[in-house]
């Protein structure tokens, strides 16, 4: 059996049927409103003059710049120190950052 599922916008304004939903945040929450074609270019309109003055937001937070494969020991190498110097490690996972930490401060005493 086949179904048919129709999806009826109705402007939250005034009612009647909507053209198109309206999505914009502001305060940090997003919204969306249904809204005639007439509705939405007076919404667009109204927040043209704030829209010119602002600035589009990036990420609040910057990146962290990347790890590079020659900064970071291999787990293989930590494995295999750990194990000569009985320190239980799983083969497979992460590796507990007291191994690591054991493992950078014996290969700085080299």
């Amino acid at each position: 059996m086949a179904q048919r599922v129709t999806v009826t916008l109705e402007d939250d304004l005034g009612g009647g049927p909507a053209d198109e939903t309206v999505r914009f945040a502001f305060g940090g929450t997003a919204y969306e409103i249904d809204l005639t074609a007439k509705n939405a270019a007076a919404f667009r309109k109204k927040l043209a003059p704030f829209i010119e003055h602002a600035r589009k937001a990036g990420r609040s937070q910057p990146r962290r710049p990347g790890r590079t494969a020659a900064s970071r020991p291999r787990s293989g190498d930590i494995r295999a120190w750990a194990n000569d110097h009985g320190i239980a490690v799983s083969a497979r996972g992460r590796i507990p950052a007291g191994v690591v930490e054991q493992y950078q401060a014996g290969r700085k005493g080299r």
